[in-house]
């Protein structure tokens, strides 16, 4: 009773502010091919005045899903470090998600346990501008992918990586987590971090920097330990340090070519000197086959079965050899063993018996004579009073 009293108010109260809360709806314009970030801001959640701070023990947690369904779009992810840190929704949209996304999100306070709900909705459409045929990807060990997505850390990459491509051309195509393509959880050491995948593009080519960096005899290096061909001065160090073992560059600007079509025929082959297709296999009886895979076997364990018969009951020795290998004095004890035996059930049958020939002082054990007892008159004293 005590637990229903308890929980009753707790529910009418949750009930109560889910009822309270009005989602809010923000409209967004993600572009074709271009990185997408939207912090999700406990500012926003709590609907607090705009000169009022969060406070800093405040514990929200998100939750995101595609509308309609239990998950986000293949092309959005979502992170959030800890309960005290604004959340992510980060990705890169594809041609094939052009169109409009409704993305629900709702946030649990941990303190308060209010919910707050929030609609977002995207418009993917095309991106404006040059295309970007040259696009290079960095793996940067020295930052986690939360510390990346703020538009802050993001310019000052593209400004540092300015100094070995083109300035002023550098793009966002797309943030990647290292844990999202296989990495693993660091060690709790100070200052090892997850690290991140940053992929940028450009209109202008390539420097000549990042081509030696990409080389073949860059990639012989690393796999022999050693550092890679780097012929230019490391503008990204010391606040972004990249694996220059990781790089990849993607070279758009010439066009692929298309995959021929198979053109259909009339579906007879050609006549081939080298291909001799096998005839048509004659009508074959395996009842033989059958016969000696099924009466071999069962041939065999007969004649086993018949030979084991044969030493168990036909080779016994009989008991007048037995007999005759046998000692006298073996057979003594052994008729004797056997007397006493048939005694013994005797008298365990009728009590009122004789006494048994056993506790006799002397008897003969083949003839069952009864002898007097001989007395030894050297033990016999002289009084016999004196005993």
């Amino acid at each position: 009773m005590a637990v229903t009293l308890f929980w009753t108010p707790l529910l009418v109260v949750l009930l109560a502010g889910l009822g309270d809360t009005e989602a809010q709806q923000t409209t967004l314009h993600p572009l074709v091919g271009r990185v997408f970030v939207h912090t999700l801001d406990h500012q926003t959640f709590l609907s607090l005045s705009e000169h009022v701070a969060v406070p800093p023990a405040v514990r929200i947690t998100y939750h995101a899903h595609l509308q309609g369904h239990p998950d986000l779009p293949r092309w959005l992810r979502y992170t959030q470090r800890s309960p005290h840190h604004p959340g992510f929704l980060y990705g890169s949209a594809t041609p094939e998600d052009r169109g409009r996304q409704v993305i629900e999100v709702t946030a649990y306070n941990r303190d308060s346990f209010d919910t707050t709900q929030q609609r977002l909705v995207l418009e993917i459409g095309d991106s404006e501008g040059p295309l970007l045929p040259y696009q290079a990807e960095f793996l940067v060990r020295s930052h986690d992918v939360e510390e990346v997505l703020p538009s802050t850390p993001a310019s000052r990459f593209l400004s540092a990586l300015g100094g070995l491509w083109e300035p002023g051309e550098l793009q966002l195509l797309n943030i990647t987590s290292a844990l999202d393509r296989g990495g693993r959880v660091p060690l709790p050491i100070e200052g090892r971090k997850e690290g991140v995948y940053i992929k940028v593009g450009s209109a202008s080519p390539f420097s000549t920097c990042l081509k030696m960096v990409a080389s073949p005899d860059s990639h012989a290096r690393c796999a022999q330990g050693q550092p890679p061909l780097l012929s230019c001065y490391d503008t990204l160090a010391p606040h972004f340090r990249i694996d220059w073992c990781n790089v990849t560059l993607v070279d758009k600007s010439v066009p692929e070519p298309a995959d021929e079509m198979p053109t259909p025929g009339d579906g007879i082959l050609e006549h081939d000197p080298f291909f001799c297709p096998p005839t048509e296999a004659p009508d074959r009886d395996f009842l033989v086959d059958a016969l000696v895979t099924l009466l071999v076997p069962l041939l065999v364990a007969l004649l086993l079965t018949l030979l084991l018969a044969y030493v168990m009951c036909c080779r016994r020795e009989g008991r007048l050899k037995r007999d005759l290998a046998t000692s006298d004095i073996q057979m003594v004890h052994h008729c004797t063993i056997h007397g006493n035996t048939e005694e013994l059930r005797q008298m365990a049958a009728s009590r009122e018996v004789p006494r048994p020939l056993s506790t006799l002082p002397m008897f003969n054990v083949r003839t069952g004579e009864r002898l007097p007892p001989r007395v030894d008159s050297a033990q016999v004293p002289l009084i016999l009073d004196q005993h």
